[in-house]
């Protein structure tokens, strides 16, 4: 057990940076995207911690680093970890389940073994580096795990486990076959945290199905022989965005002269729609695009007049869910502006790529409507970054209630994707709601995404982990 370490250590799949290693052996790394770095990275910045994760290339075997006063620990994974534990186990079977099995999980016995196998290096590799008494932070669905794992290491420290993606019900959650472990695994946390009361309640449940611990509220009481050990409490803390960082952004000169440019080079539509999300069959795509389609072909919407520009980042192109999804996506926008487009003006701009954060921000601040389906989500920052970016008060949300978000944004437009008819109502209700409520609307949002951002997130989560009475408390 080390007496010197960091107090505390982050453990996720990914580390915040790329690594890869060039022909002459020289180690690179740039900054990794996706919504965990994103928020955490503040986090990390003031707390002189260690990061536990993935480098991003298999067959890489690194020493540890620091990275702007964070020690970044990589974990190693060869091509078979990435293969089997993560497109495999976390991304077939674990990431399906969870969204409420929008598409089949897949359940594969050599999956599940490397799951446990890549889990137990990652604890390895946290137990080493956490000092005595410090905090080990696990993170998501990739690790759930680790929590119990550390335990058995290291009992001397405080663990907490956040959840990003939704928890299902027990009817869903006990398909797995490996529901007990996944369970066990996750109580070894002191606090498991959620995005949504009702995930942490999925879990309680859960908790109450599959095991014979006593349930009260949030808590579940872990005993052993007859005698109380400790406990863990499950509850909701919505994840946030640094909202005051992309709010500034958004009012940088650069970036509002691009959002003037955007709309210029898109032929100056009366009225420009955005979607932005990863190419994944969770986020409603398909839906939205379809009901975009429907308004243009009934005369709702005018096709020379309406725009609607669609961003779907490259995600998990291995997998062939999402290269299906890929094709259908394609199609639907090919058919749409075949129908209704003309020279020099399609009603579908659709970007199979990612930008960086200056041109999301003019995107968000061009866009007089921002449409948000997910089918499900645990949280969905998209969102959260739309209304950051609007210090005009303008623009709607149309967002999803099966959306953390929709738990947060009072002041959308919800939705239900899987009803095309009453989300063509919702759109065309954005599209024409007046000035006054549209401005009364978004300061509510405002209100609350700038009220509450990452760092309010991390404090809130990291202070209830200190207050969970932890038996090394009890001496």
């Amino acid at each position: 057990m080390p007496r010197t370490g960091y107090d505390l250590v982050v453990v996720a799949n990914r580390l915040p940076v790329d690594v890869s290693t060039g022909d002459d052996g020289e180690v690179t790394w740039s900054r990794s995207p996706g919504g965990l770095v994103t928020a955490m990275a503040p986090v990390m910045s003031g707390a002189q911690g260690a990061w536990v994760g993935w480098g991003g290339s298999p067959d890489l075997d690194l020493d540890p680093f620091e990275v702007d006063g964070t020690l970044l620990v990589p974990v190693p994974l060869c091509a078979d970890d990435v293969e089997s534990f993560y497109e495999g186990f976390s991304n077939d079977t674990l990431w399906p389940l969870y969204h409420d099995v929008i598409s089949a999980p897949a359940f594969h016995r050599a999956w599940w073994e490397a799951y446990q196998r890549v889990n137990l290096r990652f604890a390895e590799a946290a137990a080493a580096q956490v000092a005595h008494g410090g905090t080990v932070w696990v993170h998501d669905y990739q690790l759930q795990l680790v929590p119990r794992l550390v335990r058995e290491l290291r009992p001397d420290v405080r663990i907490g486990y956040f959840h990003h993606i939704p928890f299902p019900p027990l009817e869903i959650f006990t398909q797995l076959p490996w529901r007990r472990q996944v369970v066990e695994g996750l109580l070894g946390a002191d606090l498991v945290g959620f995005q949504r009361a009702g995930d942490a309640a999925n879990f309680v449940r859960v908790v109450r199905r599959l095991t014979d611990l006593t349930t009260r509220g949030q808590v579940v009481t872990i005993t052993r022989h007859g005698k109380v050990e400790r406990h863990v409490r499950a509850a909701p803390f919505p994840i946030s965005i640094d909202s005051g960082a992309f709010d500034e952004l958004a009012r940088t000169d650069a970036v509002q002269q691009r959002a003037h440019d955007i709309r210029r080079e898109l032929g100056d539509p009366r009225t420009l729609l955005l979607g932005v999300d990863r190419l994944d069959y969770t986020k409603g795509i398909r839906h939205r695009i379809k009901a975009y389609g429907e308004l243009l072909a009934e005369g709702r919407l005018s096709a020379q007049e309406t725009t609607l520009v669609q961003v779907a980042s490259p995600s998990r192109e291995n997998v062939d869910a999402y290269v299906q999804l890929r094709d259908e996506v394609e199609q639907l926008v090919g058919r749409i502006n075949g129908d209704h487009g003309q020279v020099g003006h399609a009603p579908v701009q659709y970007l199979h790529q990612s930008f960086p954060m200056e041109e999301m921000a003019a995107l968000y601040l061009a866009a007089d409507v921002m449409l948000v389906t997910a089918l499900r989500d645990g949280m969905n920052l998209v969102a959260k970054e739309y209304v950051a970016a609007r210090s005009d008060d303008r623009g709607a949300l149309v967002l999803s209630e099966f959306t953390g978000a929709a738990d947060e944004l009072h002041g959308a437009v919800l939705v239900n994707p899987h009803d095309i008819d009453g989300m063509k109502d919702a759109i065309t209700y954005a599209v024409h709601m007046d000035d006054r409520e549209a401005r009364k609307r978004m300061r509510r949002l405002r209100r609350r995404v700038l009220g509450h951002d990452v760092a309010a997130w991390s404090r809130e989560f990291l202070a209830a982990l200190q207050a969970v009475p932890h038996r090394s408390d009890h001496g």
